[in-house]
């Protein structure tokens, strides 16, 4: 997935460095600031004080529950498995894995690049993934 990173621009749309990308590392205004409580990477950008942790922008943002986790249930999802049954096997709560393909379904292109390259996921069963999402979206029960 797709983080932030040392030298990228703040995601605070009301900041004046937002899209900022200088080339110049001695004009960067995105600094590194301590982890969070969970061991997550924090930066702060220095003309507007906002805080945010490295998966900001992703679907593992504000999420207490471990990546690989959130990642096994989508994979799961991915083959085929019934919500409930993820549900079980991973043993969280329906709501919360309804919650995280919601997510994933937001981002989708930035999922779909990681689970191919990192999980070995086949394309065909990616696009069980996104039909399942869509399905769901339609019926509206995420």
């Amino acid at each position: 997935m797709k983080t932030i990173h040392h030298g990228l621009s703040c995601p605070n749309t009301n900041c004046s460095a937002y899209g900022d990308h200088p080339e110049d590392p001695s004009q960067e205004t995105v600094i590194r600031y301590g982890h969070s409580k969970t061991g997550r990477q924090r930066y702060r950008c220095t003309r507007c004080g906002h805080t945010f942790t490295e998966t900001v922008g992703t679907i593992f943002y504000r999420r207490h529950t471990p990546d690989d986790e959130i990642v096994l249930a989508l994979s799961q999802i991915a083959e085929g498995s019934r919500l409930s049954s993820v549900a079980r096997t991973t043993g969280h709560k329906i709501d919360t894995i309804s919650a995280w393909v919601k997510s994933a379904g937001q981002h989708a292109a930035d999922l779909e690049q990681w689970l191919l390259d990192d999980y070995q996921i086949e394309q065909a069963q990616l696009d069980g993934l996104w039909s399942f999402v869509g399905h769901k979206g339609e019926k509206n029960r995420l």
